[in-house]
């Protein structure tokens, strides 16, 4: 495979499933709506310099009261992705429960580190919670999270650096620890891959602040360049992970798990050559340490993005999505 389509492949999977407020609303963006009956509205919810840092709000059968809302992160190692388009099958069944879907923007790595990217990500909460009643009739008080990968990873971040926590977590093939060998050494898996040198990978980023995944971009290089070279944790955080392990506890949700820690289901295929199956366990075992209620979906032979999932598995997983956000949320 050459690699092309193996960075065409690793975006699809990363960045599906699910980064001052202004408190306006923007002209909506043109692009495609869902098929279904769902109505979107774009926001920008804060501006750092000329950035505008967007989400898009999607509401779907008539509440009859103040709409829970689920915070949806995109994926993408936060170095890719966006915000759109977001997956309906996972979001559907809430939409006509009469819930808000909340799709989020943050601004992307390595331009911006990853404290930054997590301000990004209280920053949506703070308007969420301050705007969403008024503009759409979303509730403050009944928010939950969904994001896949690097998505996923930001949800679990949330469990801990949200106050009020959120209510519930659903971490599609992410991960709680950013310093294990699995991100901090060359990735047997990448190597295999035509390998980037570091002059293609540097010229696909540092063009300002990028938010968002604008066509046509090669920020998959740099990323595949950081796996092969193990140094995703020093271009992300900005601090080297061999020298000042210690530094990167605030940003490892496994290291940050307590008893107030939010109800979490997490699922995970065996076979993901991405996020290593094991991340997933190591979370559902720091969750079980200190009693959270958590459950752990395991696809067998999936991989990356449930590439490669039995239907029936997958559909289990969004089954499981929808009963579990229904009975912390609804």
């Amino acid at each position: 495979m050459d690699r092309r389509k193996a960075l065409k492949q690793l975006v699809v999977a990363a960045t599906a499933c699910g980064c001052a407020a202004t408190g306006g609303r923007s002209r909506t963006e043109s692009r495609k709506r869902p098929k279904r009956e769902v109505c979107m509205e774009t926001y920008t919810f804060k501006r750092v310099g000329d950035c505008a840092i967007k989400l898009d709000v999607y509401t779907g059968a008539a509440a009859g009261r103040l709409r829970p809302i689920i915070v949806a992160i995109h994926g993408g190692a936060l170095i890719m992705g966006a915000r759109y388009p977001i997956q309906m099958d996972v979001f559907s069944p809430l939409l006509d429960k009469g819930f808000a879907v909340a799709s989020i923007d943050y601004r992307l790595a390595p331009e911006t580190k990853l404290p930054e990217i997590i301000k990004d990500v209280q920053d949506a909460f703070a308007w969420l919670r301050e705007q969403g009643p008024d503009l759409f009739g979303g509730n403050p008080d009944q928010i939950g999270v969904q994001g896949g990968s690097a998505g996923g990873y930001l949800t679990l971040m949330t469990g801990f650096c949200i106050q009020p926590r959120p209510k519930a977590l659903v971490s599609y093939f992410g991960y709680g620890d950013i310093v294990g060998e699995w991100y901090s050494k060359p990735d047997p898996f990448y190597c295999t891959k035509p390998m980037v040198s570091k002059e293609e990978a540097m010229s696909a980023v540092g063009q300002g602040i990028p938010c968002g995944n604008p066509q046509g971009n090669r920020r998959g290089d740099f990323y595949l360049y950081c796996r092969q070279q193990g140094i995703w944790p020093n271009e992300v955080v900005g601090i080297d992970p061999h020298t000042t392990p210690d530094s990167f506890v605030p940003f490892c949700p496994v290291k940050n798990v307590t008893p107030a820690y939010p109800p979490t289901l997490l699922a995970h295929g065996t076979n993901d050559t991405d996020v290593p199956y094991a991340l997933s366990v190591q979370m559902a075992d720091a969750l079980q340490h200190a009693g959270v209620e958590h459950e752990l979906i395991t696809l067998e032979g999936a991989g990356h993005g449930f590439a490669h999932a039995k239907p029936e598995d997958y559909k289990n997983v969004l089954d499981r999505t929808t009963a579990f956000l229904l009975q912390h949320l609804a």
